[in-house]
């Protein structure tokens, strides 16, 4: 098994940043890792999603099923390469309310067979992460509606800092 993640804390509440976090027809406005995504957050029900790996400019689409979806905290969907067992990663979104905005940490556990001989997918996907929580906080925080915090800055962190 292998754990990728990030962290950022945003000045704005855990509802608006859900609504623009599950808002998947505007992905392509801003989110530079999940460029295009379809479907409901909704327990059950599948996603389509393309990403594109930072770096080499490689994309790929998926179609993981939604296995939570909390509004306001948590959003947890599973994808599979193939059958169950050979390529799986189970992706999360966790929203807490946190110093008047909201903490998100996005995670990704991969399993199976193929683990071992995927670095050149999952190692440009911890700089996705990154991109990806840092334009969220770009969006949600431009959008216009703050919480009350004075925190000062993106709080990011890796695998092994969490």
């Amino acid at each position: 098994m292998r754990r990728i993640s990030s962290a950022v804390h945003i000045h704005s509440t855990v509802d608006q940043v859900w609504s623009v976090l599950t808002d998947f027809e505007r992905f392509h406005e801003w989110n530079p890792f999940l460029v295009e995504a379809a479907g409901r957050a909704e327990p059950g029900a599948r996603l389509t999603l393309r990403f594109r790996l930072p770096g080499s400019g490689k994309e790929m689409v998926f179609r993981p099923t939604v296995l939570e979806s909390e509004p306001g905290r948590l959003l947890r969907w599973r994808g599979r390469l193939g059958v169950p067992g050979v390529f799986d990663g189970v992706h999360s979104f966790e929203l807490i309310p946190r110093d008047g905005g909201t903490h998100v940490v996005q995670t990704e556990r991969f399993s199976g067979l193929l683990v071992p001989f995927t670095d050149s997918i999952i190692t440009p996907s911890e700089q996705g992460f990154r991109h990806l929580t840092d334009a969220l906080k770009t969006r949600v925080e431009s959008s216009g509606v703050r919480g009350v915090s004075g925190w000062s800055g993106a709080e990011r962190s890796l695998q092994g800092e969490l």
